[in-house]
C-alpha cells in the first residue's frame, strides 16, 4: 500500500527526510546513474527537474494545462494555479503550431 504521505522513503519515525538530505542523496546518485559530463551538465541536477520535465512532455503531447497541472501536483481549485503552471512552461510546446492549425481547423470544420 502507498503511503498516505505520498513519500515512498521515509525517515524511521515515518516522517519526510530533510530537504537537504535529500539534494545530497540527489547528487550523490547522478554521479552514480550518469557519465562526467552528464554530472556536469544541469540535466536532473534537481529532483525537480524530473516534473518540470514530465509537465513538458505532457504539454508537448498535447494533454490539456488543468491535466497537466493536477497531474504535477499543481492542483486545478483556481484557474490562477494553471496561469502560473502556464508561465513557467510557455516555452515548453515548441514546433506545435501545424499541430494547434489542424486542432483548430478541425473544430471549425467538425
Amino acid at each position: 500500500m502507498w503511503p498516505e504521505s505520498g513519500r515512498l522513503f521515509r525517515t524511521v519515525s515515518g516522517k519526510a527526510f530533510s530537504g537537504s538530505t535529500v539534494s545530497n542523496v540527489w547528487k550523490d546518485a547522478r554521479g552514480y546513474a550518469f557519465p562526467p559530463e552528464v554530472v556536469a551538465s544541469p540535466l536532473a541536477a534537481r529532483p525537480y527537474d524530473l516534473r518540470h520535465a514530465a509537465v513538458s512532455l505532457w504539454l508537448n503531447a498535447g494533454v490539456h494545462a488543468p491535466e497537466a497541472a493536477e497531474r504535477a501536483g499543481h492542483g486545478t481549485e483556481t484557474l490562477l494555479r494553471v496561469g502560473v503552471m502556464l508561465m513557467v512552461y510557455a516555452k515548453c510546446p515548441e514546433g506545435q503550431r501545424e499541430v494547434a492549425n489542424g486542432r483548430i481547423l478541425e473544430a471549425l470544420t467538425g
